[in-house]
């Protein structure tokens, strides 16, 4: 199963070649912007027989891992590029620069390598997106990410969208904390299908809201 796959229009995973999803976690992440992922995502591969499969990876060590309002969320396993097709990267904590959140894990140089050079398609999710922003995927790239930090990820080079979800085709990202339940439809809808999409929206009461803007 490859992620890099542009203008998908067909189901592109299923059981039997599934889609590969890691969702980063590090201190100071906020509960909602990997809890949409890890709901919608996780639904999705329970009603298509295992289509999508999902796993919290950590940036650093395995272990716990404390969240922006004290969650406390173990994770036993650490990010592994080479085993991912998709890696979602959630934000918290971008007002405190000398707390936990994304800015430690912009601090860490070697993690930012890594970041660019992996073949998983990146996904930003609210100030997620400023991670994939100092790893170098954004620039001259269409993007977004939460509104407090949109003048931030325009002055780093990237070409700001105002939209709840921005496919730049090897490049998703979306808007503040609850966008991260379109982004993850979106890739439901993407990898999967619009019925898988459609289906998982009727079980969780939600519908989509905003634009997904598509290169």
């Amino acid at each position: 199963m490859s992620a890099g796959l542009v203008g998908v229009t067909a189901p592109a995973a299923s059981a039997a070649a599934p889609l590969r999803v890691q969702i980063l976690m590090f201190d100071g992440v906020e509960e909602q912007d990997f809890v949409a992922p890890v709901e919608v995502l996780g639904l999705a591969g329970k009603l298509t027989g295992g289509a999508v499969v999902t796993s919290l990876v950590s940036a650093g060590r395995p272990g716990s891992v404390k969240c922006t309002y004290g969650t406390v969320v173990d994770v036993p396993r650490p990010w592994s590029p080479g085993e991912a097709d998709v890696l979602v990267v959630p934000g918290g904590g971008y007002t405190d620069r000398n707390g936990p959140g994304v800015h430690r894990l912009t601090a860490d140089q070697g993690f930012l390598r890594r970041l660019a050079a992996s073949r998983a398609l990146p996904v930003g999710i609210c100030t997620g997106s400023m991670v994939l922003s100092a790893a170098g995927l954004t620039k001259g790239r269409n993007a977004t990410t939460h509104h407090g930090a949109k003048a931030d990820l325009a002055t780093q080079g990237a070409k700001v969208i105002d939209a709840r979800v921005v496919d730049d085709g090897d490049l998703i990202t979306g808007g503040g904390i609850t966008a991260g339940l379109e982004v993850s439809l979106w890739l439901v809808e993407r990898f999967l299908g619009a019925k898988a999409a459609q289906r998982t929206e009727v079980v969780l009461e939600y519908e989509r809201r905003g634009t997904v803007w598509r290169a």
